[in-house]
C-alpha cells in the first residue's frame, strides 16, 4: 500500500474552520489561491485570533501549473513549529483539497502525524443561479472576517 492510499483528508465548512482556529492556537490556515485572487478578491483576516493566514500558491498564476515546491515551502514557513492541524482554503474547495493531499503525503513520508483539513466551500463558495460567487456559501458569504488590499 502506498502512503497516498492510506491518507484521509477531513473537511470542515468555513465556520467550523474559524472555530477550530479560535480554539486551537497551534492550528494554521493556508490559502492556496493565486496572488491575483489574494489581491483582488481578498483573504481571510485572522488578526482577531492573533495570527495571519499563510499565503502559498498551489497552482501558480498565470499558467496554473502545480507549484512543485509547495510542500517544501510550506514546511519551511512553519520553521520548527509544525501546526497541530492545517486548514487549506481556495476559491471553492477543489485546489485546496489537492494541496491538502500533497502536504499530507509529504508529512507522512517525513514521519509526521499532521491533520490536513480542506475548507469545504472555500473563500468564495459555489456559483449562484446567476453564475456569481460569494453569495451562496463560502468564507465571505458566511460573514467571517476578511480583508482586501
Amino acid at each position: 500500500m502506498t502512503v497516498q492510499a492510506s491518507l484521509s483528508i477531513d473537511e470542515c465548512d468555513p465556520e467550523e474552520t474559524w472555530n477550530a482556529l479560535k480554539d486551537d492556537p497551534r492550528a494554521q490556515l493556508v490559502d492556496v489561491r493565486t496572488r491575483p485572487e489574494w489581491s483582488f478578491v481578498g483573504i481571510a483576516d485572522l488578526t482577531a485570533l492573533g495570527r495571519e493566514t499563510i499565503l502559498s500558491e498551489w497552482r501558480m498564476y498565470p499558467d496554473m501549473r502545480v507549484n512543485a515546491r509547495f510542500a517544501d515551502d510550506l514546511f519551511a514557513a512553519f520553521d520548527a513549529q509544525i501546526p497541530s492541524q492545517i486548514f487549506f482554503i481556495c476559491r471553492s474547495g477543489a485546489r485546496s483539497l489537492d494541496a491538502a493531499r500533497a502536504v499530507a503525503e509529504v508529512a507522512a513520508q517525513r514521519g509526521l502525524h499532521l491533520r490536513c483539513v480542506n475548507v469545504a466551500e472555500g473563500f468564495e463558495g459555489d456559483l449562484d443561479p446567476h453564475r456569481h460567487r460569494g453569495s451562496m456559501n463560502g468564507w465571505k458569504a458566511r460573514g467571517l472576517a476578511w480583508i482586501q488590499s
